[in-house]
């Protein structure tokens, strides 16, 4: 009998790619039978993600600077821990440059306008290919993802 062995991934076997404004992703694991997906992210101020919320759980860990919700008082800030209920919806905002979030997702980030119609949905399989592509065009193209 064999036992699964550890997968582990250094901080630097993975980049980061731009996604606007000067912040960055990094995709850690997808796995779409279970519809999780890890990222990491570095936020720079002034940095907003559309309003939305997610069909499942989410998980977020500050390791630096500070960001928040529009809807909440709460400030994240490094050793932060946020959890998210599947449903609440929310406005992610940067405060600081720099500020590094680590996010655990289960399901989809379902994006919506001022009126909370949809506007897109993203989910990890759409982030992993989003990903792969911006690392293939960085010249980077086959990150050691997790994907299972």
């Amino acid at each position: 009998m064999t036992n699964p062995l550890a997968v582990h991934i250094g901080n630097d076997d993975l980049p980061f790619v731009d996604i606007g404004d000067g912040s960055q992703l990094k995709v850690l694991q997808v796995r779409p039978k279970e519809g999780l997906w890890i990222i990491e992210n570095i936020f720079m101020a002034g940095y907003e993600v559309d309003t939305h919320k997610h069909t499942g759980p989410v998980f977020g860990y500050t390791q630096s600077g500070a960001w928040k919700y529009k809807e909440y008082d709460d400030v994240n800030r490094a050793g932060s821990f946020l959890y998210e209920p599947a449903g609440s919806v929310h406005t992610l905002t940067c405060i600081e440059d720099n500020t590094r979030v680590w996010f655990q997702m289960y399901g989809s980030n379902i994006n919506l306008d001022a009126d909370g119609n949809i506007t897109s949905v993203i989910d990890g399989a759409t982030t992993l290919e989003f990903y792969l592509a911006m690392c293939a065009e960085m010249g980077q193209p086959n990150p050691p993802v997790i994907v299972d």
